[in-house]
């Protein structure tokens, strides 16, 4: 079931003035296609500049949030805040692929949820909102959707690094990461992996690439363990 535009709006908090904007963020080219609407209906060209307002609006948050912390540091902090499993888990917590116009056969193989589609609408959203408000409503919904758990977003990107430090406090654990699924043309992969500690599972993650899908796995261990008490 798709859920209406209106209510979109309602959950992020900004009602658009130009609703077209909105339908073509949330449009996928299948579905463009399929209803032969115009070659640039769907959400690519918004994707393509929300991309270049995250990053700055992003940099521009780092820059006055973290007054201490140096030019490479707030580098690798913005590529973890505006990675595609990131974005993906934000696209997620506002269930936005339950809004997408997708054509039939990506909505028959699971398009809804895919993390390289959500990911992208994400992107494409944050340019339908500046188009539509300007600097300050696309800055409003960047900080609150996007950067208000940056602190979690170090972890993310650090996180097979982080949770081998963390195992390795404990003699005798044993963490590998297992690939349970390879899907997709060669051009859009999908990877799914597990994470085992001592052969059992303590974590789970997709990505386009084996080393993403690693890296949200650790991640999830990562919570899943603090939460047991298992680690500090």
């Amino acid at each position: 079931m798709r859920y209406s535009p209106e209510e979109l709006e309602k959950r992020i908090g900004y009602r658009f003035q130009k609703k077209g904007l909105l339908k073509q963020a949330l449009t996928h080219s299948s579905y463009s296609n399929e209803q032969k609407i115009r070659k640039n209906g769907n959400y690519e060209r918004l994707e393509f500049l929300g991309d270049a307002v995250l990053e700055l609006l992003s940099s521009e948050y780092l820059y006055h949030r973290y007054s201490d912390m140096s030019e490479g540091k707030m580098t690798k902090l913005r590529s973890s805040i505006v990675c595609e499993p990131a974005l993906a888990e934000c696209a997620r917590k506002l269930e936005l692929g339950m809004f997408m116009l997708l054509g039939k056969g990506e909505e028959a193989t699971g398009g809804r949820l895919r993390e390289s589609i959500i990911s992208d609408v994400m992107e494409a959203l944050i340019g339908a909102v500046y188009l539509d408000g300007g600097f300050d409503a696309a800055r409003n919904f960047v900080e609150q959707f996007i950067m208000a758990d940056s602190q979690n977003r170090i972890i993310f990107h650090d996180s097979k690094t982080i949770l081998q430090e963390m195992i390795q406090t404990k003699p005798g654990q044993k963490l590998v990461y297992e690939l349970l699924e390879e899907s997709g043309p060669d051009h859009n992969k999908e990877f799914t992996v597990q994470a085992l500690l001592n052969e059992e599972r303590v974590g789970f993650g997709r990505g386009r690439t084996k080393k993403l899908a690693e890296q949200q796995a650790a991640y999830e261990a990562i919570l899943l363990l603090k939460e047991q008490g298992k680690v500090e």
